[in-house]
């Protein structure tokens, strides 16, 4: 989906400070009917627009959780092959492109020191991946 009207725009917005409200409530908070509503959520999911539903946690309730930021620099014309290897690390949060010395950065939550320490190892055997450098993320301000 290439471009979004007013309608997606509110639905996504509505999905974004509630993930988790039915149908029925998001048709009665855009004022349409609930066919309408889930014929656009199919669409939005569909298209890949919307990629899944989510819970956020405080901060405070996750603080068992490793999260780290890496920035990682690819080889040449491989930053697709590399976007794609990295999508399927379950770990793996959010993964931005950016300008600079590095190419990529990645939003990254382990549950242990074990799995962080695998993941780490994984993003670097990936082909393309020259170098990356990761800061842990201690406390949140």
């Amino acid at each position: 989906m290439s471009s979004f009207d007013d309608l997606d725009r509110r639905l996504i917005a509505a999905l974004q400070a509630d993930a988790r409200a039915p149908v029925a409530k998001l048709a009665a908070v855009l004022g349409l009917s609930r066919n309408t509503v889930q014929k656009r959520l199919d669409r939005l999911v569909e298209s890949g627009t919307i990629l899944g539903f989510t819970v956020r946690v405080r901060a405070q309730h996750a603080s068992n959780v490793i999260h780290a930021v890496m920035m990682i620099e690819v080889a040449g014309k491989s930053t697709s092959a590399v976007i794609k290897n990295l999508r399927g690390l379950p770990e793996l949060y959010a993964l931005h492109t950016t300008n600079g010395h590095w190419d990529l950065v990645a939003d990254l939550r382990a549950q242990s020191l074990a799995d962080f320490d695998r993941v780490l190892r994984q993003v670097r055997e990936i082909d393309g991946v020259l170098n990356s450098e990761t800061s842990l993320l201690l406390t949140s301000a």
